[in-house]
């Protein structure tokens, strides 16, 4: 039991401590973002921070620099579309007032926290298509160095349906960014996209099939984590896709992966056809039986089957209870009920009161016609079926035989795409105030997370740091759903419950109180080892006298006696005496004493959960007290002599 208690105790400290450390690390993170704002103000050489009234805490932001060789980058901390081209082309196959591409682009902030400084592209309208594209510095190759394609998403006002990925416009000389538009050629599509409840993060690339040239698209596999939060919190996120040479891939968001696999095994369709097919020309024939069982041809059903017989019978054995009322109606008219005033007959017909169970009926067993119960009929057995066989012709399920795939081919290296020369944004959505910002294309994976640091990482201390407390998000929670106050009580009150459970301390079943018996003082004992002297030396006087003087035994004896009653007499007033110093004591409280100190032995005595050497104590100051009268006598008869 003490050992449970010490895990309880254990536990509820490891779980404290937790909390505290959780409240340390995030002090740690804010103190981190000061001092990295600090070191930015020194960068900047004196420059003025830019003052917002929408964060907690004014900062320096400082646009980021590749720290490698790069393809592509964008920030828009200039404000302007520069490089970027809003394509003016219409779309095809959709109706004419929305088929131009003409929802709107912007430069903006964050709404919510912002960095001052710090500027992203942002869809603007809704219920439009939207397309804008730009081209990369240079021509990405798929040869021998990772692809690494990165950059942040925030939809600031949640969203309903629509995307917010990117396409990786194929290079060709015919490439007109003016004309892009749903059917430009794109080597790559990677980003979020949301429609209903169905949450997505595509990563499609297109092949080229080496046998007819045509290109294929291969959609890779779903990723395994809830995607929800990412559409519904209004907060930046970072998208990641690594592209590497030996055909493996991964999907990363905010820096965690949630999805990889290999281009050759993890998409579909698969990138290679099978070396065989089924053979389209195969038939089944007519004769094969793919039965497994069939009936029992020579079963015959048994005479005394009654396939007509009801499922259901009366119960022969009922009989009607007693004080059934035959002619009273289960439902009378409601005798409080009136016609409305409104009521036309003509139109209305013969106006009726609305029925009401009979009052007559609540005491009694039931009312109206009596019929039996309805019971199980027990000679029912159904319709008759012949059991079920094991087929003599079962040839098994029928498939067509395989032939070889006319269209096979083996391409083991999928990584080679086709190059692309621009990136492209072609969306349509029915919310607006879509959030892009810090694009990079680039080969490595470090350059990527030095600039995700510098950009990404700076806004996320900076949400982290204007998020409310948790006391504050229980708090608001609880507003939207009272019934969690109850679930909060019962957090705190089960802990706190537990530790006054195990940790209160408990009385000892060992600590019972015992009677407390003085011990005989230094004074008494010598006082008895004299005694016990004298009345040695009175034996020996006594047989010496004995001796001496046979004939006056008689007398001495008859003396003797005399001697005794009269000190047992005065016996009570002189042993307290003797305690009490030599002052006098009457005998009515002398008796009184002697009467408690019977008891006090009595009490002594019955004490059974003692300990052994409190009970040896007890039982000798027991004989001590009994011995006590006749050593005083013993004394006094000494004296005497």
């Amino acid at each position: 039991m003490k050992l449970r208690w010490a895990w309880a105790c254990l536990l509820l400290l490891t779980v404290t401590m937790t909390m505290v450390w959780t409240q340390e690390e995030g002090l740690d993170d804010e103190e981190d973002l000061e001092a990295r704002v600090e070191e930015d103000s020194e960068e900047e050489q004196g420059e003025e921070p830019v003052a917002d009234s929408d964060v907690s805490f004014q900062v320096t932001y400082k646009t980021p620099v590749p720290t490698g060789e790069v393809h592509f980058t964008a920030t828009f901390d200039d404000g302007s579309l520069d490089g970027w081209r809003v394509s003016k082309t219409m779309k095809e196959d959709v109706d004419d007032d929305i088929a131009k591409y003409d929802g709107k682009w912007e430069v903006e902030p964050l709404k919510e926290n912002r960095v001052p400084g710090d500027m992203g592209l942002v869809l603007k309208s809704r219920a439009k298509h939207h397309a804008i594209s730009a081209l990369l510095d240079k021509p990405f190759v798929f040869q021998d160095k990772p692809l690494v394609l990165q950059y942040e998403v925030n939809f600031q006002d949640g969203i309903d349906c629509g995307g917010a990925y990117i396409k990786l416009l194929s290079a060709s000389e015919d490439l007109d960014l003016d004309q892009f538009h749903d059917r430009t050629p794109y080597t790559i599509m990677f980003g979020p996209d949301k429609c209903g409840e169905d949450y997505k993060l595509h990563f499609i690339f297109r092949h080229r099939n080496p046998l007819n040239k045509d290109m294929e698209e291969k959609h890779a596999k779903r990723p395994d984590v809830d995607l929800k939060k990412f559409y519904t919190d209004k907060k930046t996120h970072l998208y990641t896709l690594v592209l590497n040479p030996d055909n493996s891939y991964e999907v990363l968001i905010d820096q965690s992966s949630v999805s990889k696999g290999s281009l050759l095994t993890d998409v579909v369709p698969p990138v290679n056809p099978q070396k065989e097919i089924d053979d389209p020309n195969d038939a089944k024939p007519d004769d094969w039986d793919e039965r497994a069982k069939i009936p029992d041809p020579e079963a015959v059903k048994p005479e005394d089957w009654d396939e007509d017989a009801p499922a259901k019978i009366q119960d022969p054995d009922a009989s009607k209870p007693d004080g059934w009322l035959d002619e009273e109606p289960e439902f009378v008219a409601d005798p409080s009920a009136e016609k409305p005033e409104d009521w036309d007959e003509e139109m209305d017909g013969e106006w009726e009161a609305p029925q009401v169970p009979n009052p007559a009926c609540e005491t009694a067993p039931g009312c109206g016609v009596w019929k039996p119960p309805m019971i199980n009929n027990p000679l029912y057995k159904g319709k008759w079926k012949a059991p079920l066989i094991d087929n003599p012709n079962y040839q098994g399920v029928w498939r067509p035989r395989k032939v070889s795939n006319p269209d096979y081919y083996e391409d083991l290296n999928p990584f080679r795409m086709t190059a692309f020369s621009a990136v492209g944004l072609e969306l349509w959505s029915m919310t607006s105030d879509i959030y892009f910002d810090n694009f990079i294309i680039t080969q490595d994976k470090e350059v990527a997370d030095r600039w995700a640091s510098d950009s990404w990482g700076l806004k996320k201390l900076v949400a982290s740091a204007n998020e409310p407390g948790v006391i504050t998000q229980l708090t608001m929670a609880a507003e939207e759903r009272p019934w969690l106050w109850i679930i909060y009580i019962l957090t705190v009150g089960l802990p706190v419950g537990l530790l006054v459970l195990f940790c209160w301390p408990k009385k000892s079943d060992d600590d019972y109180a015992y009677k407390k018996i003085d011990k005989p003082s230094r004074a008494a004992q010598q006082e008895e080892e004299e005694e016990e002297e004298e009345e040695q030396e009175e034996e020996a006087g006594q047989q010496e006298a004995e001796a001496k003087e046979p004939e006056n035994a008689g007398a001495a004896e008859e003396e003797e006696e005399d001697e005794e009653e009269e000190e047992q007499e005065g016996k009570p007033a002189e042993a307290e005496g003797s305690r009490a110093g030599g002052d006098h004591i009457p005998e009515d409280e002398g008796e009184e004493e002697e009467e408690e100190e019977e008891e006090e032995e009595d009490v002594s005595k019955s004490n059974e959960t003692g300990s052994e050497d409190e009970m040896r104590d007890a039982d000798e100051g027991t004989q001590n007290t009994a011995e006590g009268p006749k050593q005083a006598v013993r004394k006094r008869r000494v004296r005497k002599d």
